[in-house]
């Protein structure tokens, strides 16, 4: 797995500055006025750090960005980065500033002096962010993470700020690290056995083998995989750290390779099948995040775990399935399969637990991609209170998200002759019609948005805050939202 960069908060000390053998970055509000530990660098380059914030090249600087002095004379650091940041600044302006200073470290050993920066966890939740890179499958090479101390004036409330921050950021990586893996690693038994795992961080997991999902009547989840030697697998992950009170339901499609079944899919790209899976990684992922920052609610994370493979056992095109619920399902195409896996867990989520409210996650239609590129993932909701939750939540983590419609006019896509319904309309409205097919599997009263992340769970060319392939979207703002919203919030204290 991808180690995470180190952060360690300290306080002001001069000594540590002249010591460090590392790279040094200090933050420099516009106006280039020196705090104490900026004095003594400069001091001790002999004003080479004055002279440099006199110059054109740190008026032209613009905001959130850096540039490097390399082996500044009087140190024994390697380099003095000036990352120009004004201490207003807002989240999303350090977050960036963050990523920045990771792209330029020149060595793992970094020193930031953060001052009276009020934003030190924001930057260095950016810094965290961008240094990953996924080599588990190479030979002899090994992942760099950064190892940073970073000086602050107000250290105990910056450190737990940090430290919060830090532990949504392993989150991040676990959901890369599950997206990145090629599917000969990332079976459904390996899969289930690292999500068993997390039972260390004190989540409740079970993992549900093919004969208990017969017996619970899962059959159209069981449909996807049974042309497939890797065996269906259901993963119920619980953290309980809200009392008694019924827990919110994340609910993720972990497809962990998908060749359409007989709908074969054709052969360019389908190497990016190993992402189809993201669902169940974003679940994961934020089910890891809520438990070690010890997370106030109750939260239950159900993914189903299957591969799609054409073989003489493979479900196939004009095939009748019945469904958990009881409905029928008319197979007009295996490709569209996401949604047959989802339908049960979701009825079983909701069976099972009565949860509070529900969201699913799914790389499930490229008429998504069509429609909101790789900038936004869809949501569909039969709440407006809860689609608003999410969305805002995703705005503030700067993950973009974009409500798509529902409506009954769509219905009647789904109209099949012989069964209660088909798994596909036609091509028009894709990603709409398929999630009018979820929201037959969602109770009337259940508050419930369905995420459609297939154009943003994995991406050819770097974002703000990954670099190419599996970006971790969703488990900030899924953290956030249960933060914001189902948890019990501190009352402001004063006069």
């Amino acid at each position: 797995m991808t180690p995470l960069p180190k952060f360690s908060v300290i306080g002001t000390d001069f000594d540590t500055v002249l010591d460090c053998d590392g790279q040094i970055v200090i933050l420099m509000p516009g106006d280039a006025k020196l705090d104490a530990v900026a004095r003594r660098i400069n001091k001790a380059t002999k004003g080479a750090l004055g002279r440099f914030l006199g110059s054109k090249g740190f008026d032209d600087l613009a905001l959130g960005k850096v540039l490097s002095l390399a082996y500044p004379t009087g140190l024994n650091a390697k380099s003095v980065a000036v990352a120009k940041i004004n201490g207003n600044a807002s989240v999303a302006d350090a977050r960036s500033c963050g990523v920045e200073i990771a792209k330029i470290a020149k060595c793992e050993n970094i020193l930031l002096a953060g001052g009276k920066f009020k934003r030190i966890a924001d930057l260095v939740e950016g810094m965290a962010m961008r240094n990953y890179e996924y080599l588990d499958q190479k030979t002899n090479t090994k992942p760099k993470p950064l190892d940073v101390r970073v000086m602050v004036q107000e250290l105990e409330n910056q450190a737990a700020e940090v430290d919060l921050k830090m532990a949504v950021v392993d989150g991040v990586f676990f959901t890369r690290d599950l997206i990145n893996a090629p599917a000969n690693v990332l079976t459904t038994t390996t899969f289930a056995k690292q999500l068993s795992a997390l039972s260390k961080l004190g989540i409740t997991v079970e993992v549900l083998d093919e004969p208990a999902l017969e017996k619970l009547g899962m059959r159209t989840l069981l449909c996807v995989g049974q042309g497939s030697d890797s065996p269906s697998k259901v993963v119920v992950m619980q953290w309980n750290g809200g009392g008694d009170g019924a827990p919110f339901a994340f609910v993720g499609k972990g497809v962990v390779f998908d060749t359409g079944g007989i709908s074969l899919k054709p052969a360019a790209g389908m190497e990016d099948m190993t992402m189809d899976m993201g669902g169940a990684g974003v679940v994961a992922g934020a089910m890891k995040a809520l438990a070690l920052r010890k997370a106030k609610a109750n939260v239950v994370g159900v993914v189903g775990l299957v591969e799609n493979m054409p073989s003489g056992n493979a479900v196939r095109p004009g095939d009748v399935v019945k469904s958990m619920k009881g409905d029928t399902v008319e197979v007009i195409n295996t490709d569209a399969e996401g949604r047959l896996v989802l339908a049960d867990i979701l009825w079983y989520t909701q069976e099972r637990f009565a949860p509070t409210g529900m969201i699913n996650l799914a790389t499930l239609t490229g008429a998504i991609i069509v429609g909101l590129g790789h900038e936004m993932a869809g949501v569909f909701s039969n709440n407006d209170q809860l689609c608003k939750q999410f969305i805002n939540s995703a705005d503030a983590e700067g993950e973009g998200a974009w409500r798509m419609p529902l409506a009954p006019a769509y219905d009647k896509m789904l109209k099949s002759r012989i069964a209660d319904m088909k798994n596909v309309g036609s091509r028009a409205a894709g990603s709409i019609t398929a999630g009018q097919f979820l929201q037959r599997f969602v109770k009337q009263d259940m508050p419930w948005a369905h995420l459609d992340i297939a154009g943003v769970a994995s991406i050819a060319s770097e974002s703000a805050f990954s670099p190419k392939g599996a970006t971790g979207w969703g488990v900030r703002a899924l953290n956030r939202m249960i933060a914001d919203h189902y948890e019990p919030q501190e009352e402001a204290t004063g006069e």
